[in-house]
């Protein structure tokens, strides 16, 4: 049997609520997470799953579409206490992933620091803080453009450059279902770019929100927003 199974993790900010959406993908061999929520977030990821009587101990594999906390902040957790789950990232996110090159996020977001007005600089301190304590892990499998993983009988990597530069989606081939990451995101019915004013690489975003666009899936999951039917 073959699921695609949407998360719905809430998460409150002082007095902002906001839902995310990772996705899980099983068959009769595979769990597989993609993302994961930010850092702390692994009971709240056990609760989800349990909720679908499904537990954190038969994932397979985690993939990350990109190095961004709020995808990749509970996977160090998740990796301790569940050894054997494999990571899988893009091959130019890896260095980013397990820590052997600085986080771009924190970069943009040092840079942006002294820049801010006075009233935001003890939020921008914090971003900065939280970034840093994002502990890195290890990828076991890199991925590119056009790479088909065997699971839920075919998923098909897409390269989605813009929001990070090794960032990516996955579609489902049988399903027609297309994972978007930061690619990406579902606002008031339609399909944007994700935070456009972090957005690394403007035009490349441009370009791989069409790739996702024109790509005939029948339903997209964004992490950011939910789930468009085309």
């Amino acid at each position: 049997m073959e699921k695609v199974i949407v998360l719905d993790l809430k998460l409150k900010f002082g007095q902002t609520e906001d839902v995310i959406h990772p996705v899980l993908l099983k068959d009769d061999r595979n769990m597989v997470l993609v993302d994961c929520g930010y850092t702390g977030f692994l009971p709240v990821i056990e609760q989800a799953m349990a909720e679908k009587n499904l537990s954190c101990s038969e994932l397979t594999h985690i993939l990350i579409t990109h190095q961004d906390h709020d995808h990749m902040g509970a996977l160090s957790e998740l990796k301790q206490k569940y050894p054997k789950i494999q990571v899988v990232a893009s091959d130019k996110e890896s260095p980013y992933i397990s820590g052997k090159f600085k986080s771009l996020r924190l970069e943009q977001a040092e840079a942006m620091q002294p820049n801010l007005p006075e009233e935001q600089k003890p939020f921008g301190l914090a971003f900065c803080n939280i970034l840093k304590n994002v502990r890195p892990v290890e990828v076991d499998l890199e991925v590119r453009d056009g790479d088909v993983l065997d699971w839920c009988g075919g998923c098909t990597i897409l390269g989605t450059p813009g929001h990070t530069p090794g960032h990516i989606a996955v579609y489902i081939n049988k399903k027609k279902v297309l994972i978007t990451g930061d690619a990406a995101a579902l606002e008031n019915g339609e399909l944007v770019i994700a935070n456009p004013q972090f957005t690394l690489d403007i035009k490349e975003a441009e370009e791989s929100l069409r790739k996702i666009i024109n790509y005939g899936a029948k339903e997209m999951i964004c992490y950011h927003g939910g789930i468009f039917i085309s």
